[in-house]
């Protein structure tokens, strides 16, 4: 056999070497070998390479911590729907409010156009806000200026 495949006579002992020699190429995309005459036991892991490391991130500013340390409030506001008995008694269930309290809201409501029912974590007032929205109520969050 005299012919050639892919420039290597066919009968070469470069033939017989083809297999391992692909077989490096493959490894070498998957990581880092020493040098060109490596084999599969010269292999270097990537996650062993000096070469590949966690991005480094710098830590965030101290005013995005502040921004971060404000409660979120959960507001109510006034509606031409509900009748001011209802958001009393929705306040005092879902608040656990005393009937005085909830009414001194229900009545900021009612005149001021809105009133903040609850305060905290972002994940708290999302919840609160829900389960005004679940009851019928208008309500938004926002954080604490």
């Amino acid at each position: 056999m005299h012919g050639r495949q892919n420039g290597i006579p066919l009968s070469s002992p470069a033939r017989e070497r083809e297999g391992e020699h692909l077989k490096t190429q493959v490894l070498i995309v998957w990581g880092v070998c020493k040098n060109d005459q490596s084999r599969e036991n010269d292999f270097v892991s990537p996650l062993a390479s000096p070469a590949v490391r966690p991005a480094e991130t710098e830590q965030s500013s101290t005013d995005e911590s502040v921004e971060q340390d404000k409660p979120w409030i959960v507001i109510v506001w006034n509606d031409p729907i509900n009748l001011m008995s209802y958001v009393t008694y929705v306040l005092q269930k879902l608040f656990g409010y005393s009937l005085e309290k909830a009414t001194e809201l229900m009545l900021d409501v009612h005149h001021k156009g809105r009133a903040v029912v609850s305060s905290g974590t972002r994940e708290k007032a999302e919840m609160d806000v829900y389960r005004l929205h679940d009851h019928g109520l208008w309500a938004t969050l926002e954080q604490e200026s």
